[in-house]
């Protein structure tokens, strides 16, 4: 006779599975970002989680396709973030500004994520370019840079020919170094970039800067 309850097993385990991997998942972020990747110990992941060193093994095959799992689901948390960016209500000043904000605030609120990025730079994106999933992803952000340039060259809002990368490269280099060099910095020029009473002030410097650069006078030059 079956029991009326076993119908309802398959998706238990399967939350159950999608809730350990969750746990391993956050559990495995702040150790690589704490250790970095050679640092990091499977086993003391295992230790903070409700598994164990098998099970991770199992899940994920091992530390370097882990690591990888950590990383896709960093960029993957940002891709999502920027998928749900609606500027197209905005003219093009406020919509890039808005933009600024969205990268700046995500670096803020995941050093993890900054960490984890300067982990793999030193290991020269080898987890990244290995990875199917991240080699796909690419930045939804670039469509709609993309679109704010075309729209204000077409307004004639914005005079410089920039390309969308270059801009995504230099809003994403001050957001990155504003948390990845808060230690050193301060160490060297007594300032704290990240402290929350200048927040605001760094937060419409980017946006002031790349709207500077984007309706700059080239003629002038």
């Amino acid at each position: 006779m079956t029991s009326v309850d076993e119908p309802a097993r398959p998706n238990g385990r399967i939350r159950d599975a999608a809730r350990t991997k969750a746990e391993i998942l956050d559990v495995a972020t702040q150790e690589f970002a704490r250790a970095g990747y050679d640092g990091a110990r499977v086993d003391e992941i295992a230790a903070r989680t409700r598994t164990t060193k098998r099970m991770i093994y199992y899940y994920f095959g091992g530390k370097e396709q882990l690591f990888t799992a950590v990383l896709e689901r960093a960029y993957g948390v940002i891709r999502d973030v920027e998928q749900q960016l609606d500027v197209e209500h905005l003219d093009p000043v406020a919509a890039i500004r808005r933009l600024a904000e969205l990268i700046f605030d995500h670096h803020e609120q995941h050093p993890d994520f900054v960490r984890l990025v300067s982990i793999e730079n030193i290991h020269e994106a080898e987890h990244i370019a290995a990875s199917e999933a991240l080699g796909r992803i690419g930045s939804p952000a670039l469509g709609v840079i993309r679109r704010i340039l075309a729209a204000g060259q077409e307004s004639g809002l914005f005079t410089a020919d920039v390309d969308a990368v270059d801009l995504h490269a230099l809003i994403s280099s001050f957001c990155f170094f504003r948390v990845a060099n808060r230690h050193t910095f301060g160490a060297l020029f007594g300032r704290d970039l990240v402290a929350p009473d200048r927040r605001e002030h760094y937060r419409t410097m980017l946006g002031d800067m790349v709207i500077a650069y984007l309706t700059a006078d080239r003629a002038a030059g």
